[in-house]
């Protein structure tokens, strides 16, 4: 989730949601509730009497924060049977805490059963037809900015080693990190063995793919077996990972070379983590947003040639934009997240942060596909040629959003692609926060239940403690209807995107933010000019469900005519 402050509003808007519940344990001025007060859970209830601990008068106030009124009569039927309720909630606590990693029953696809997929994009594998990298430089600083699409052919050719880059790439990021905050941990070991190994493989002539002997680095999110995973939350930084994510075995496979952990906003939301606030490599007196923060941080720098981000809403697409990085986040369920960190499992995502649009195609391409660990993930092939263009390709646009003569328009007709006109269904977006909430709420239980969300970094209003603990208000019945709405914005998300365009161009943050995150459909965003204040602006693409490459097509376009991706931040270049 990102840190944006308007989205921060969003956090807010349910606040009057409650509902009668499981007492959880507060600290400070707060009341200690102790689960199931008053009932041996033991020995169910033979209806007769209330729980001491409730009353009538309990239940009216609840009603009020749950947007419900009962009659006298039914408070006394409802408190003669409650406990009864409660009892199944105790019962359900007795098991003891439910590991992050284990996810709900409920499967949710962003693709509407029986409608088939309309891609624009259907042929192409993002790897084959590379441009010509030209020359291999010597110097340094022109390797550690090189695009991925070049440092992998240039390893292939035997130009460069991989040892160098990796090296480079660890140094720079222990020169930088003083002032960028970006670096959890380096995994200098395993990642000098893996460089050495890719460096073996390729004089042999056992070339895996373009990503073969690049550096990388992983949110510290991403489980890597052997070594801290903190998630960016003082409660856990001596958390140890047992296991590997799949997309980090998947980019071992490429022969990608781990060289960092990088840091996350506290449990995937902002850029304050307990080891500071991530900053900016364009102004490094701004936060770099969240939480993808390290990932986009240490792209834009120059530490690394590519990093893997995730988002909920927006925590690829805010630090991205911050930052001046390329983000692609994929359509819900492309990437399976097993050994992932869950915060919202209908809606978490895992997405590449680059400096170039086809160095996003490459990097996906290696992670793409379903795993049995992640019950949410598909196999659906991912389309891309670099050779193809985005001539004929039709992009949909509100006007409004838009001052007269943008560039990044001007572009696109430019490159022969249709800009037409249109006018966004009207969604209301509250709804679908719900599900984030909940799942979060419940992802975290036990560090709300202990009294250790006191202990995170972050602690505003709109922050995670307070969210996860307003968020034990929301009706369970509310989370069925807000998921009911959610199918209902689905099918007009579906009906819309194939109507009378293959993709949408829009700023980075409207209300299609909270919608595709919620609908599942994909989202690439790059940079597209400087502000007054020399700071990076961005644009967004959003695409139809699994049509990343046509969202590349278009990416791409952009990125060439705007001719701004390639400037540097000061003190980094």
């Amino acid at each position: 989730m990102s840190s944006k402050q308007d989205r921060r509003t969003f956090v807010s808007m349910l606040a009057a949601m409650a509902a009668i519940g499981p007492g959880i344990r507060m600290t400070g001025e707060e009341a200690d509730v102790s689960i199931g007060a008053g009932l041996d859970p033991a020995s169910p209830p033979d209806g007769q009497g209330a729980p001491p601990d409730l009353d009538a008068v309990t239940l009216e106030q609840a009603e009020r924060l749950a947007g419900i009124s009962f009659t006298p009569g039914e408070r006394e039927q409802i408190l003669r049977t409650i406990a009864e309720q409660r009892a199944m909630i105790a019962r359900r606590l007795e098991l003891g805490p439910l590991p992050n990693e284990l996810p709900p029953a409920e499967v949710f696809r962003a693709q509407l059963p029986g409608v088939p997929l309309e891609r624009a994009t259907g042929t192409g594998e993002p790897s084959s037809d590379l441009p010509d990298p030209g020359p291999c430089p010597d110097d340094d600083l022109e390797l550690a900015y090189a695009p991925v699409w070049r440092l992998g052919q240039w390893l292939k050719r035997g130009s460069i080693t991989s040892l160098r880059l990796t090296k480079l790439s660890i140094r720079r990021l222990k020169e930088a990190d003083p002032r960028l905050r970006c670096v959890v941990s380096l995994t200098e070991e395993r990642a000098l063995a893996q460089a050495r190994q890719a460096d073996r493989e390729l004089r042999s002539g056992r070339w895996r793919g373009p990503l073969h002997g690049v550096p990388w680095g992983a949110k510290d999110i991403i489980d890597v077996a052997g070594t801290a995973t903190t998630w960016g939350a003082g409660p856990f930084r001596e958390r140890m990972s047992d296991g590997t994510a799949e997309v980090v075995r998947r980019l071992d496979e490429s022969g990608a070379v781990l060289v960092a952990k990088l840091s996350v906003g506290a449990l995937a939301y902002g850029d304050i983590w307990y080891g500071g606030t991530c900053r900016n490599p364009f102004d490094p007196e701004q936060g770099s947003s969240g939480s993808s923060a390290g990932s986009a941080a240490a792209t834009a720098a120059g530490l690394v040639p590519f990093a893997l981000g995730s988002e909920t809403l927006g925590s690829i697409v805010s630090p991205c934009d911050r930052c001046g990085a390329t983000g692609l986040r994929p359509t819900f369920g492309r990437v399976a997240r097993n050994g992932v960190m869950a915060l919202c499992w209908s809606m978490d995502k895992i997405g590449p942060i680059t400096r170039s649009v086809l160095d996003s195609a490459l990097v996906l391409e290696a992670i793409n596909g379903a795993s049995p660990g992640d019950p949410c993930s598909v196999d659906e092939p991912f389309y891309f040629d670099a050779g193809q263009n985005a001539r004929g390709l039709r992009v949909g646009y509100d006007p409004s959003w838009f001052a007269e003569g943008n560039r990044a328009l001007r572009v696109l007709r430019e490159a022969g692609t249709e800009l037409v006109p249109i006018e966004l269904p009207q969604i209301e977006t509250a709804p679908l926060m719900v599900p984030l909430f909940a799942e979060s709420a419940a992802a975290f239980e036990e560090l709300t239940r202990s009294g250790r969300d006191d202990e995170l970094e972050w602690q505003a209003d709109a922050a995670w403690p307070n969210t996860f603990r307003q968020s034990w208000f929301i009706p369970a019945i509310e989370l069925l209807q807000a998921s009911r709405v959610r199918r209902q914005v689905m099918r007009t998300m579906e009906s819309f995107m194939n109507e009378r365009f293959d993709a949408i161009i829009a700023p980075p943050f409207t209300d299609l933010l909270v919608v595709t995150n919620s609908t599942g459909h994909p989202t690439l965003v790059l940079r597209s000019g400087f502000s007054e204040q020399d700071r990076p602006e961005s644009i967004t693409l959003v695409g139809r469900l699994f049509d990343e490459g046509t969202l590349c097509r278009l990416g791409d376009a952009l990125e060439r005519g705007l001719a701004v991706s390639e400037r540097r931040p000061e003190g980094f270049a």
